[in-house]
């Protein structure tokens, strides 16, 4: 894509090759087997890009929507296999190839029964600052994605200050922005940095926040995740976050200046929070059709069912990936929330991260009679609209009433 061709979004930030070998056939006691000396049997493996920019934007590529991918890698093995792969999607062209320094890779254990372990260099992606994203490229595009910088060490330096100059640049020449997070690991150096001062100078900039509730409460309310880690006790710390919890988050979040708050909350489904209409004035050239429609909303949506998961690699990128591309169409949110579980939930059925992911049509053909996961919200105020199959807060201005 030259600098003079124009595309509906632009997809930058983290990009990685991912290496996934298939462990379903190691049962669930397979973190007891995984001791030193020990030789297990594994199957085939499978290989893949990964990150937002590979992930969300291919996932959009296969949703009708013309995205540029801005990332980089280095001239080595994964570099070039990163590149062959994007090559598929006509993707590779506004990527971009360094010398002297090494592509990203992770090792993706997914076995049955648990969460994904990440074994991850971050490599060139901890290079990628406000000089590698083109502009001029932003400029002829509706939509602009950020994704993962607790992943990217220029993103998180100096108080976020190359990120807080990606998103006002962005802006500045009239792209709609969205931005995506990835957890920290707590005992490294992204850990450690202050993320609720980095959204507090970020978030003015940003339309859609869209990271998941764990990283959310991580950076927000680190304390309280703490504590649903140490109730959750090794399971799945997402059943320990309550309803109270992801809402106050949503509140946080357009507080610190997002318009949109989209907390991705995994089998539990997704939740929306809005501002208020006057908040819309500035959204950019993806401005929702109907700003009526958009303003003060606060949204539960279910997600979908499907039977047979082989691994959750890149699924909240495909979430996004859905989100954004109803968002361009011009739909309601609760169709971009619709979409969002939709691509998401197809993405489970594959064991990489883009391949599951079906056409928008095969996509609005399989929404309306997919069965949904039952969640509850015991919480006041909250009710269920059985019609749109989704939950409805208290202060919705549309459903509430």
């Amino acid at each position: 894509m030259s600098r003079k061709e124009k595309c509906d979004m632009v997809v930058a930030g983290h990009i990685c090759f991912d290496v996934i070998p298939d462990l379903r056939d190691t049962g669930k006691d397979f973190l007891n087997r995984f001791v030193p000396g020990k030789l297990i049997s594994i199957g085939d493996v499978t290989t893949s890009t990964g990150g937002p920019v590979s992930n969300t934007g291919i996932a959009l590529q296969k949703l009708g929507i013309a995205t540029a991918f801005m990332g980089k890698v280095g001239r080595d093995f994964f570099g070039q296999a990163v590149i062959d792969r994007l090559k598929q999607y006509g993707a590779d062209r506004t990527m971009a190839i360094v010398d002297g320094e090494a592509t990203s890779y992770t090792l993706v254990i997914a076995p049955p029964g648990i969460d994904r372990i990440f074994l991850h260099h971050p490599g060139v992606n901890h290079t990628f600052g406000c000089a590698d994203v083109n502009f001029d490229l932003v400029a002829s595009a509706r939509h602009f994605h950020l994704g993962y910088p607790p992943l990217m060490r220029k993103m998180y330096a100096e108080g976020g200050r190359e990120l807080s100059q990606i998103f006002r640049r962005a802006k500045e020449v009239g792209a709609t922005t969205s931005l995506d997070m990835s957890l920290p690991d707590a005992a490294a150096e992204a850990g450690k940095v202050d993320w609720a001062a980095i959204l507090a100078a970020v978030l003015p900039h940003v339309d859609l926040h869209l990271p998941s509730v764990e990283e959310t409460l991580f950076m927000l309310d680190r304390r309280r995740f703490e504590a649903c880690k140490a109730e959750a006790a090794g399971k799945d710390v997402l059943d320990f976050i309550r309803v109270e919890d992801v809402d106050a988050l949503g509140r946080r979040v357009l507080e610190l200046g997002a318009k949109v708050a989209v907390l991705k909350c995994g089998h539990r489904g997704m939740y929306l929070r809005t501002g208020d209409r006057k908040t819309f004035a500035g959204f950019g050239r993806a401005r929702p059709a109907d700003e009526a429609d958009w303003s003060r909303r606060q949204l539960w949506e279910p997600s979908f069912h499907v039977p047979e998961i082989a691994s959750a690699t890149g699924s909240g990128d495909s979430a996004i990936a859905g989100f954004l591309a109803a968002l361009l169409r011009g739909l309601s949110c609760e169709s971009c929330l619709k979409y969002a579980c939709a691509v998401g939930a197809f993405n489970v059925t594959a064991f990489d991260a883009v391949s599951g992911i079906r056409s928008w049509e095969e996509t609005t053909r399989a929404i309306p009679g997919w069965k949904k996961n039952d969640i509850a919200i015991a919480v006041k105020g909250w009710k269920h609209d059985g019609v749109r199959r989704l939950w409805v807060g208290p202060d919705d201005s549309v459903l509430a009433r």
